[in-house]
């Protein structure tokens, strides 16, 4: 009885530690990064706030595919924008839609850009286009 003891124990503390998914080389909460995962499949329409945001850059000349456009707190002073979008995921763009975007949200809304900001594009999918992180 003492032996299968003996022979249980470490196997059960190895089958704990397996299952808990956990490891030396893991990073810690702390260590991950606080950025949003972002809209998934089963929520891409955009929040009212969002569309409402979008409207503006509508009428301010940006382009109409962008439906939903957030700004929320990112890390240190730089915003978070997330951006929603049904236009072409190609680099010319989202050259075009980075120019306007950023120009309409300093002018326009006030959003200090001057730290920097973050950048994620979302297709009507849900998937991710494009990630920019444009801080100094």
């Amino acid at each position: 009885m003492l032996r299968t003891l003996r022979t249980a124990g470490p196997a059960c503390l190895l089958t704990v530690t397996l299952l808990s998914g956990c490891g030396p080389d893991e990073p810690s909460a702390s260590d991950r990064s606080s950025r949003p995962a972002g809209p998934t499949a089963t929520t891409t329409a955009a929040p009212e706030a969002a569309a409402r945001l979008a409207g503006r850059f509508h009428e301010a000349g940006g382009p109409a595919d962008v439906y939903g456009i957030e700004v929320t707190d990112g890390p240190g002073d730089a915003p978070l924008v997330v951006v929603r979008t049904h236009g072409t995921d190609d680099a010319a763009t989202f050259e075009e839609l980075k120019t306007s975007l950023t120009g309409f949200l300093a002018r326009e809304e006030g959003v200090p850009l001057q730290e920097g900001y973050l950048l994620d594009v979302y297709g009507p999918d849900g998937s991710l286009r494009h990630r920019l992180d444009a801080r100094p």
